[in-house]
């Protein structure tokens, strides 16, 4: 499904939350209490072109693009923050219960993780919830939730999620919340961080439509990897 085309340089620095493509560059959400940031970065070089840091009482999540706008989670904050996609002004801000985690567009609602096994879809205009769904997966006789859901990206009519904890990316029906299937991430994991199952994991998923590119990073990784998408179907 995923074939790997390059490795490109990537802010080591950089605690990685949200990851998001879009006309060329790469949006990055950093998070981290005094680190937080929001970024747009050159893909094939890793450099930063434009930054906006966070106040240091946020710790900042996922990440998606709406229209002209930028919305970026925070963890346990209770705040999305909505900015210009060119200027990186901050346009306004919503307030939401629980914590943050992922986020990604479908092209009519946000899609928000939380840290369990539930997706949110919100209303961009509002960011009130207007519907949930349970991810699970099949297990002989019985379906298990799966938690720890993280960043998001929408690809063909998938979610596509980081699993907190884990080196795999999990792909999900968004009508229903059942797992499609899982994508075995762990021979992409930096030498130096395999093992590593609470800090520099796998997290950031960001998808370029228009050359079916998938790029993939982690949490203070000092890669990001592009891959070719060799699918075409869509969910049923």
């Amino acid at each position: 499904m995923l074939r790997h085309l390059a490795t490109f340089p990537h802010d080591n620095r950089a605690f990685t939350q949200g990851l998001l493509w879009h006309d060329g560059f790469l949006y990055e959400s950093t998070g981290q209490y005094g680190e937080s940031s929001l970024r747009r970065v050159e893909p094939t070089t890793g450099r930063v072109t434009a930054n906006v840091n966070l106040p240091p009482q946020f710790f900042a999540e996922g990440l998606a693009h709406v229209d002209d706008s930028l919305f970026q989670l925070t963890w346990r904050e209770n705040v999305c923050f909505v900015y210009d996609k060119k200027t990186f002004q901050l346009k306004g801000r919503f307030q939401y219960p629980g914590e943050g985690w992922g986020l990604t567009y479908d092209g009519r609602h946000l899609i928000m993780s939380d840290g369990t096994n539930g997706l949110r879809f919100l209303d961009p205009k509002t960011f009130r919830q207007v519907r949930r769904v349970e991810v699970t997966e099949s297990l002989p006789n019985r379906r298990q939730p799966v938690r720890n859901l993280n960043e998001l990206e929408w690809i063909r009519g998938e979610v596509w999620a980081n699993v907190w904890t884990t080196t795999r990316i999990l792909r999900i029906n968004p009508r229903n919340g059942n797992v499609i299937g899982w994508i075995e991430m762990s021979p992409y994991v930096p030498p130096e961080h395999r093992g590593d199952t609470q800090n520099a994991v796998l997290n950031g998923i960001a998808f370029d439509p228009e050359n079916n590119h998938v790029y993939i990073t982690g949490k203070y990784w000092n890669v990001i990897r592009q891959f070719l998408l060799e699918i075409s179907e869509t969910t049923q």
